[in-house]
This record gives C-alpha cells, structure tokens and sequence, in this order.
C-alpha cells in the first residue's frame, strides 16, 4: 500500500471534497433532461456515476474508508442482491431447471424451438441489459451518498442543494405554464398551461416536488428553536434572525415548489403531499421529545398558507375539480392492474424481466383497452411483474425498514438536524407509498434517484454521528 505524506493526504482530501461536488451537481441535473427519462440522458447518468464511483476506489485505495459505511451494509447489500437477480435473469439456464424456476417462460422457449437446450428468465433481453445498467449506476450514487454525505455539515448542504434544485424546477416550471409559448425552450417539445418543468409527464414533476418539498421541510424543522415559552421580544429577535440566517430563504423555496405543485395539477402528487404532511406532522408531535411550539406553527403554516392562500392564486381550484371529476369509468389502469395480475400468475418467482412489460402485457391484455401501455402506471404491479414476487418483496422490505429507521430516528436522535432529516424522509416515504400505486414514478431515473436518497437520509438520520458542540 502507497506510504502517505501529508502532500499525498491533502491532495487525497481535495479529491473526495471533488467527488462529494460533482455528486451534488449529478443531482442537480438528474431532472433537467426529461427527467433523465432518455437513453442518451441516462447514458450521461450512468458514465457520471461509474466516474464518480472510480474517483471514490481511488480515494479509497490511498485512506481506506471502507468501515464507516458498516450502519448501511443493509442498504447496499439488499440493492445489490436485486441487481444480482437482474443479471441472472440475463444468463442463459438449462431448460430443465428453467422449467422448475419459471414453467410459462420455459414453456415460451420452447413453443418457439422445441429443441431450445437453454433459455433465460427475461422475455426481452435488450431491456433487461438496459435496466441492469441503469440499476448499477443507482446502486453507485446510492454507495456515493453514503460514503461521501459523512457529516452532518455535509448532509445539511446535501438538504440544501436539494431543495435549490427542487426550487428551479418549479420556478422553471410555473414560467413555462404561464408563458404561454407553444413549446417548450430548450428541446422544443410541446408546452401548455401544465407545469411540468425539466420534465415530459406533470406526475414524474409532481412526484420529483414532493420529494424536494419533504427535504425542505426537514431542513426548517432542523432550524427551529428548541425553546418552549417565548416572550414577545424574543419572538421579534428569533422572526429577525429567521430572515438573517436564510430559513426565510428557505421558507420561500417551499412555496414556490408548492406553487409548481399545484400547477402540475397532479392529482396523486398534491394529495400525497398533504396526507403525508398531515400524518408525519401528528407523529412529529408525538414522537419529538422536547419539541417547541414553533414546530406547531411551522406545520400549521404549511398547510394554512400553502394549501389554502398560495394554492388558491395558483389553480388549486382546478386541481380540485380534476379530483372531483375522476372517474373510474373513464380510467383504464384498474383494467391493466386486472390483466397485469395474469402475468404475475404466470411468472409468479421469477418475473418475466426487468423492463419487459413493454413486450408481454399485449399478449394478456383484453379487448377493453385500445391504449397502448407501455408502463404500468402502478410500480407495485410492474416490479412483481418484472422481477418477481420475491425480489419486489425484498425490495419493499428495505423501504418499510428504512420507514422504521427513520421513526427510530424521530424519537430518540437529540441533534435537530438529525431529527429534522428523520421527518423528512418519514414523510418521503409515506408520500411515495402513496405514490407508486398510480403511476410508474420508480421508472424515471431522476424521481427513482431522489427516492433512494430519501431512503439514504433515513439511514444517515438514525446512525450518522455528530459531534457535541462546545
């Protein structure tokens, strides 16, 4: 191992403080190109992430850091196992052990060569290869944010960046909508009165805002006052400070992602946002210990002021009549959930490959649905379809462990901003939960990645530790 020197060391430093940059700025641009929703914009993603994760083994091989990442190995292991499954579905199996795994896609092979010696567990391999890349590099920044988000400052400055990125979106998305203009700068697409941002679908934009909006939220819980009973005077004094140390700031970027939210008019989005505010603010209260009445008014704030004042100049009445008016007559996904239950009868353990509900759904779908789906519009449905039951099991069992973390977190972490980031992913999750029963939110790379970010907070908020100050 190469002796070091303090030269050595510091140019070592410098090199991890790079590569914890060009991570924040990663998820600064994850949303910009369609939500990185494209093969060229995921292929930008997935070169960014093996960079960044060959920058960290260097760093490593000079100042090994390995044993600081020991609270996540369950993390990392359990998406890692899944990416091990995704590969397997690639290689090719003897049809005999193939027909004991998975009878109907043996079945497959063999209908179109009887003679078939071999076959795989995915139906479509091209997009299986696609998603294997794709869920490496997810797997990389997951490991980069663990390994490079190793204090408190830098995790509060994570928070930040976050919310500024949330922050342009919405700002970027609300002038869009009310500009008027036919398409859309940049790429051209088409434009309209939706605020849809850096992205193509208002939902993968709502979805993105409530991830952001849950960070922020944190991070001003983070900064409340620990004090109980406050005299006028020092009320004044805390109310200026507020404006002096950017929580004002901060408090604006909230509603002005709030405004983008609305302006979505995503129905799922906005009611996730607000269900899972109501009923993470309840369990703050009653999990906080020695919370201040300023974490009452904050959450009473967000509600009064977002939903009912600033909503109500933004269109809030409009998104209202779209929930009014929702019908399930007019709605075919109840029907691709119906018909997507055949394929997971059919492929029940080992799925029939990530990325292949593209290609198998036409071949179960009834007479009633004349769209094409290309997406399930229901995560929950299309992973147990993809990877199988047991992998998407797994998968919901690190969530609902990541869940139970942060609640950990909430109740017993004395530091504010650890308690304030437990808050925020507490109510991350829960919104995402929500989230993913109507639509394909975990399919888009940016939405995908802040979501397993949210799920990274929760674990830094339950074991990161945090020097006492003097």
């Amino acid at each position: 191992m190469p002796t070091a020197n303090p030269t050595h060391s510091h140019r070592i430093e410098r090199l991890e403080r790079g590569l914890f940059y060009g991570l924040l700025a990663l998820l600064f641009w994850l949303p910009i190109p369609l939500g990185s929703h494209r093969p060229w914009a995921w292929a930008l993603l997935e070169i960014w992430s093996f960079g960044l994760m060959g920058g960290w083994l260097l760093v490593n091989t000079y100042s090994p850091r390995l044993h600081s990442l020991r609270p996540y190995l369950p993390l990392l292991v359990i998406f890692g196992v899944f990416q091990l499954w995704v590969a397997l579905q690639q290689m090719p199996l003897p049809m005999g052990l193939l027909q004991s795994i998975a009878p109907d896609t043996a079945a497959h092979y063999l209908a179109a060569n009887p003679q078939a010696a071999t076959g795989t567990l995915s139906l479509d391999l091209n997009h299986t290869h696609v998603g294997l890349l794709k869920g490496l590099s997810y797997w990389c920044l997951l490991f980069l944010l663990l390994a490079l988000v190793n204090s408190a400052q830098r995790l509060k400055t994570l928070a930040l960046v976050v919310v500024l990125t949330g922050t342009f979106q919405a700002f970027y998305g609300v002038l869009m909508a009310l500009s008027g203009a036919e398409t859309s700068w940049g790429l051209g697409l088409p434009n309209s009165h939706i605020a849809t941002g850096g992205f193509v679908y208002k939902n993968h934009f709502g979805n993105f805002l409530v991830l952001c909006l849950c960070l922020g939220i944190g991070l001003l819980i983070a900064s409340l006052s620990k004090s109980k009973a406050l005299s006028i005077k020092e009320m004044l004094r805390g109310t200026l400070a507020m404006l002096l140390n950017g929580k004002a700031v901060v408090r604006l970027c909230l509603a002005m992602m709030v405004i983008g939210l609305v302006m979505s008019y995503s129905r799922m989005a906005n009611t996730a946002f607000f269900a899972s505010l109501s009923i993470t603010g309840v369990l703050g209260l009653l999990l906080i210990r020695k919370k201040s009445r300023s974490l009452t008014v904050l959450l009473a704030s967000l509600l009064v002021i977002d939903l009912f004042i600033v909503g109500s100049w933004f269109g809030v009445d409009k998104l209202r009549d779209r929930l009014e008016n929702t019908s399930f007559a007019q709605e075919t996904r109840d029907e691709v959930n119906q018909y997507g239950m055949t394929l997971i009868e059919q492929h029940p353990i080992a799925g029939t490959g990530g990325g292949s509900f593209y290609s198998t759904f036409p071949s179960v779908k009834g007479p009633g649905i004349q769209t094409f789906y290309d997406l399930a519009h229901n995560d929950y449905l299309q992973f147990a379809i993809e990877f199988g039951l047991p992998a998407t099991l797994l998968l919901g069992a690190v969530v609902l462990w990541s869940l139970a973390l942060a609640f950990s977190a909430l109740r017993n972490r004395r530091n504010s901003l650890m308690q304030g980031m437990a808050f925020s992913a507490v109510m991350a999750i829960i919104a995402e939960l929500m989230m993913l029963a109507t639509d394909f939110h975990l399919q888009a790379p940016a939405t995908a990645l802040y979501f397993m970010l949210c799920l990274a907070v929760a674990w830094m908020a339950r074991f990161m530790k945090v020097e006492r100050a003097r």
